[in-house]
Order: structure tokens, then sequence, then C-alpha cells
């Protein structure tokens, strides 16, 4: 096969050597099949038939991720955890400590994560559980009162009356406690998950090393995983800063407004803000379901406005902004990222939705310089690479020759 002239320009020589950017693309394509099968051009496949397989292929691999949830879940909650302690494993090293001192000091740090999520978790759903049967009789005073608000306001009385009396006060909280259960569930399986912790945080010790390694035959993967590992570590320092912020104040507003269990509630905010976007609305429900048991729909209210001021103010529009610019992941990106997640890895997978995504984008996008049109699409906003300075012109000369 000999290229079309009219695609060949001058190289530096001066030789007339074809550049590579003016190579077009189907003649590209064409020399490497041909180079890649004893020198037989070979029929690329269509667009569509490649969209379609590597839409199979999706499915094919989510199918199976659901089907094993119970061991993907943990373990890339053990690799997140492994990542978030290992800067204080350096920090031991720096000081002098031997190797096997700094692991030790690794693994307890992130057995201990592990220990005040479960803890966190199950508190929670204990005191919910166990809290609502003591408001069993105040739900008929609320139901009368509510009919009789509805009058009122001209509303028939005889459907409202009958859709409250319907009304089942368990049925509100069972979504939440669901979702509570199925990541206490997954947490909670200890022998599986400090196992792969240990065996994980072993192996950190060696990461570097085998890292250089990589970096010899590909370097662009060891680049993108080493771009997904600060990118993990960004985003639980700015999560966890602004899941601080939102605990503390939430547990004040409800100490104030005279809520049960305020503290508990302010925890399960702290850990319901690793969840995006919608976390503010998990962590809720149970003040507010407990808010109106205790003191009525005005205390109900208050604990809505107050939740709806802070939470949705900062974990719905300034914490979004600051992790997107964190990870490289937009705010839709990072929506959709929860519903995938949740629906193949369960409950669990709400907490691990951005760092999922952070995977998948480094191990298919970062790691092939031929996807990198599609970060255009997952990032916060497009970086356009700097404007040249244009050349300054010098004045000509103003005299006649």
């Amino acid at each position: 096969m000999t290229h079309n002239p009219a695609t060949q320009t001058a190289g530096p020589d001066g030789t007339g050597t074809p550049r590579a950017a003016s190579v077009p693309f189907e003649v590209a394509l064409e020399d490497h099949a041909r180079n890649a099968v004893g020198g037989q051009p070979v029929m690329a496949l269509p667009r569509v038939a490649v969209i379609l397989l590597i839409t199979a292929a999706a499915v094919i691999v989510g199918a199976g991720m659901k089907n094993a949830a119970g061991i993907v879940a943990p373990v890339v909650l053990a690799l997140v955890l492994t990542i978030a302690v290992t800067p204080l494993r350096g920090w031991a090293q720096g000081h002098g400590w031997p190797s096997w001192a700094a692991t030790g000091l690794a693994m307890l740090a992130v057995y201990g994560i592990v220990l005040a999520l479960v803890l966190g978790l199950a508190l929670a759903v204990v005191q919910l559980t166990a809290t609502l049967p003591d408001y069993a009789d105040n739900v008929d005073d609320l139901t009368a009162q509510a009919t009789a608000r509805l009058a009122d306001l001209g509303v028939s009385a005889s459907p409202t009356k009958t859709a409250l009396t319907e009304l089942d006060m368990g049925k509100l909280t069972s979504a939440l406690t669901n979702f509570l259960t199925g990541m206490l569930g997954v947490l909670s399986s200890l022998f599986f998950l400090l196992t792969v912790l240990f065996f994980v945080t072993v192996d950190s010790a060696s990461v570097r090393v085998r890292a250089d390694v990589l970096h010899d035959t590909k370097p662009e993967l060891t680049e993108a995983l080493a771009k997904f590992v600060s990118a993990i570590r960004q985003y639980l320092l700015v999560t966890a800063l602004f899941g601080g912020i939102v605990a503390v104040l939430d547990t004040a507003a409800l100490w104030l407004l005279g809520v049960p269990l305020a503290l508990v509630w302010g925890l399960l905010s702290f850990i319901t803000n690793f969840v995006p976007n919608i976390g503010f609305i998990i962590g809720l429900i149970p003040p507010a379901l407990l808010a109106l048991l205790d003191g009525g729909w005005e205390a109900m209210l208050a604990v809505i406005i107050v939740y709806c001021v802070l939470n949705l103010v900062i974990q719905t529009f300034i914490q979004p902004h600051y992790v997107g610019d964190a990870v490289g992941l937009g705010t839709t990106i990072t929506f959709l990222s929860l519903a995938v997640w949740t629906y193949l890895l369960g409950a669990l997978g709400a907490l691990l939705a951005v760092p999922m995504t952070l995977l998948v984008r480094a191990v298919l996008i970062d790691a092939d310089p031929a996807a990198g049109w599609a970060v255009l699409f997952l990032g916060s906003s497009p970086k356009f690479p700097p404007e040249e300075p244009e050349p300054a012109v010098r004045p000509g000369p103003t005299g006649d020759p």
C-alpha cells in the first residue's frame, strides 16, 4: 500500500517524509492491521459493532459484579482504606520506624476506621428501632391533628383520614433501616474484611517497588494509577472535612431543638456525607421522624429547615464543587455513579460510588491516551491548554528605500 502523496509534507530534513499528524486515520488503521497480522490487511469493525460489543461487555461485567457484590465491595473498601492510611506508614518510616512497626501502625489505623464505621451504623440502627416503639401512642394524636388541620384548609376529611389511618410509621423508616443494615451487613463480615485488610496493608509496603517496575513497561498505566491514588486521598480528605463540619452543626442544632439522640444523628450525618448528593436525605429521616413523634409537626418542620439550610447547601452545592475539582468528576457523573454502583454493589456501593468511578476511569481512560477525549464528559469542567502568546511584530522601516 502506498500513501497518498497529497498527505505527505516535507519533514525537518526536507525529504518529504510524511508527518504522523498528517496521515489519515483510515491509512494509519490499515497500516496497523497489516503489521499486526502477517502483513495481510484486516478489515476494521464498523463503529456500531464496536459500540455494541463494548455495551455487551459492560453488561456482562456488571452482571458478574452484581452477583459477586459480597466479595467486590469489601475488597474495594479495603483498597480505599489502605490508600487512606498509607501516608501514615510513610510518616512512621520517615521518623526511623522499622518496616514492621510502620505496617502495624497502618493496620491499627485502618482497623480503627472499620470499627468506627461498624459502631456508628450499628448505633444508629439500634437506637432508631428501639426508640420508635416508645412513640407508638403519639401516632393517633398526630393523625387527628393532621386531619383537623386539613379540614380547616377545606380538604375533605374522609379520604385524608383513611390515608393517615393506613399510614404506618414503621414503613416510613423501612428504606432507611434496610439501607443502613445493608452497609452494616457488609461491614459486619469482619472475618473476610479484616483478612483482606491485613493482606492488602502488608502488600502495600512493596507498592512503590512494584510501581517502579511497572513504569518501565506500562508508563501510562502507572501514571493513571498514581493519579487514582492521589484523587482518592483528596476525595477522602475533602469529604471528611465537610462531613465533620456538617456533623458538628447538625448535632448542635438538634440539641438546641431538643431532638432525642442528637449525638447519634450527628454521627450518622458524618457517615452519610460520604454518600454523594443524597446523603443528607438519608441522615435527615431519623431526626425528623423523632422530632415529629416527640414534638409534633412544628418540631419536624424545624428539623427539616435546619437540615436544608445546613446540609443541602453544604453537601449539595458547596461540597460537590470542591470534590469535583479534587477528583475530576462532574456533579452529574457523581450522581449517576451513585445510582450505578448502588445497584451493582448494594448499599455499600453508595459509599464507594466515587472511588469505584475513579478506579474505572484510571484503568479504562487515563491509562489509554486514545481515550483521553472521554475526560471532557467526566470532569467538572474542561481544561484547555494555555494559549501561546502571539509573537511581537517588529515595526518596519518608515523611510523610502
